[in-house]
């Protein structure tokens, strides 16, 4: 019987061999220091990982370089999670490798999350504890480098959307041992000056390692305690610091907080123009309204003058006395003719008795007639006097007798004003019982 022996091409070899690692190994994380680190321009990137006794080929493929948080490269120890495989047309075992921090950044978390949950219990970051940021800040502060692109981004803003509301900057270092007790000084400070109204905590993006400063608890604490609103824009939108959660208001850029801020000038030049026109119609409309009322009152005022009132009321007598006189003379022209009548039968009829049975209802006729007259004259008498009385009240001269008197100049024109007199001009003031003529020696 012949041997059958076993025979694998080296594609063949290398493809077990990967299936291999792939299954025999789960995915992991690896430690060690970057170096010939390659970026060709696919956008992968190859490097080697090494410690002090061994080295491991790997690649980062560019979707998940792309979402690095980090910047490889050369010398930089980090940390590596991936699988074990084997590139295949050349045999080279390799890791392949899905993400990657620097070395330390997992315990920088451990340590993010363990002071996100002190400070969430203390209550500093209760949403009812947070200050409303200022409509239309009379003045900025930032705190933040004074060399780096944030600031830059944030002035840039400004400047676009308001740049007549001055700006005071803070300078802090925003990296580093030193940055976390800068920026509690900057805020303390900005706290103890009155020229801000708001402040704006920012820097530009990097690694837990880089913004580490903003998740100091010094740093945290002194938000907290700030009187002035705090927006910060720390990083990028992905980045989220101990910072962005006491803040008043978290923006996830700087250029963002700087937009959050600032009030837009060309809206608030248009909001006045429209308050303006506003304000103007509703000014316009008032006076229109008080000048017809105006004239309302004063139409008002000249039909009830009492001069105007007295001429009423003497048409009014006079209309009266018109119609008493009219009535007298038809009341004595009826009698007349009555009369006439009587004489003309007296004259045809001409008999003694009834002469003087006509003579005597003649006679009680007239003095009926006499007494019908004197009472309708008595009446009327009575109701002239009320007139007059009412007449008298309204007159000038009962105004004279009163104790005042009417001034007039030379053309017996009524004196109302001292306009309408001068020195060494003859006026006449008429008194109750006569005119005096004076001359006017001043005026005062």
């Amino acid at each position: 019987m012949t041997n059958q022996r076993l025979v694998l091409s080296v594609s063949q070899l290398n493809a077990d061999v990967n299936q291999l690692l792939m299954q025999g190994f789960p995915e992991l994380w690896v430690e060690g220091e970057i170096s010939n680190l390659s970026r060709p321009s696919s956008g992968h990137l190859y490097f080697v990982l090494k410690d002090s006794q061994a080295q491991l080929r790997c690649a980062l493929f560019r979707p998940k370089a792309l979402g690095l948080r980090i910047k490889p490269d050369n010398g930089n120890k980090v940390l590596a999670y991936g699988r074990l495989g084997l590139y295949e047309p050349r045999g080279e075992y390799q890791f392949i490798i899905e993400r990657m921090e620097a070395a330390g950044e997992g315990e920088l978390q451990r340590r993010f999350e363990a002071l996100k949950q002190y400070l969430a219990a203390t209550g500093l970051f209760a949403s009812e504890q947070k200050q409303a940021l200022p409509r239309y800040p009379r003045c900025i502060g930032i705190i933040t480098s004074p060399t780096g692109a944030a600031v830059q981004d944030i002035l840039n803003v400004l400047k676009r959307r308001c740049p007549q509301i001055p700006v005071l900057i803070y300078p802090v270092a925003v990296q580093g041992a030193t940055a976390a007790p800068q920026i509690v000084r900057a805020l303390q400070q900005a706290n103890r000056e009155p020229q801000c109204e708001v402040l704006i905590l920012a820097r530009g993006g990097g690694s837990l390692e880089d913004l580490w400063a903003f998740n100091e608890e010094s740093v945290a604490q002194a938000i907290y305690a700030s009187t002035l609103p705090i927006i910060s824009g720390i990083g990028h939108e992905i980045d989220f610091t101990i910072a962005d959660l006491v803040a008043d208001l978290r923006a996830p850029t700087p250029s963002a907080a700087a937009e959050l801020v600032s009030p837009d000038s060309a809206s608030l030049l248009a909001r006045i123009k429209h308050l303006e026109l506003q304000l103007q119609r509703s000014m316009q409309h008032r006076l229109t309204t008080r000048h017809q009322q105006l004239a309302e009152l004063q139409n008002r005022l000249h039909r009830q003058h009492p001069l105007n009132y007295l001429q009423q009321k003497t048409q009014r007598l006079d209309e009266l006395e018109f119609r008493l006189r009219r009535a007298l003379a038809l009341k004595q022209e009826r009698v007349n003719l009555r009369l006439q009548i009587l004489q003309q039968r007296l004259q045809w009829q001409n008999p003694s008795s009834a002469i003087q049975v006509l003579q005597t209802q003649l006679q009680q006729q007239r003095q009926q007639l006499q007494r019908c007259i004197e009472q309708r004259l008595q009446r009327k008498s009575q109701l002239f006097s009320l007139q007059a009385a009412r007449l008298q009240a309204y007159s000038p001269l009962a105004t004279l007798e009163r104790g005042y008197a009417l001034v007039m100049d030379e053309k017996q024109q009524l004196i109302k004003r001292i306009q309408q007199v001068k020195t060494n001009d003859l006026i006449q003031i008429q008194l109750q019982d006569g005119v005096i003529t004076c001359q006017v020696v001043g005026e005062s």
